[in-house]
């Protein structure tokens, strides 16, 4: 099992709901193929830094998984279908961006905490 992350840029016409809903398929794709989902992260609408399809916002969802290699190709046919999906970025983590994700989702200071804090002394 390796670990993922997953970041979706879905249209920005969808429902809170249909985000919801968009959300939870492509989780429980991940997790229906043998897979775990570790964090899950929508940062909600957000400018895009050029126009995708006319549009210039778009739904940001970022999730952190855990999967075989070969459930990649699944995952990325399903996204290439979804009509709602405008990109898409699936990223493989090495054990330092798994750690240091770890760290941020639990409140540890990382690195970049640390300088802010010595810089403003």
């Amino acid at each position: 099992m390796n670990n993922y992350e997953l970041m979706v840029i879905f249209t920005p016409v969808l429902s809170d709901d249909e985000f919801k809903n968009e959300q939870r398929k492509f989780a429980a794709l991940v997790t229906e193929n043998g897979g775990q989902i570790v964090a899950e992260n929508a940062w909600g609408l957000k400018s895009l830094a050029y126009p995708i399809q006319k549009k210039t916002t778009g739904l940001y969802w970022v999730t952190e998984y855990q999967a075989s290699s070969d459930f990649n190709e699944k995952l990325k046919i399903q996204l290439l279908r979804d009509e709602s999906v405008l990109r898409h970025m699936i990223t493989k983590l090495d054990k330092y961006a798994v750690e240091y994700n770890a760290k941020k989702r639990s409140g540890v200071p990382t690195g970049t905490e640390k300088l802010e804090e010595v810089k403003n002394g």
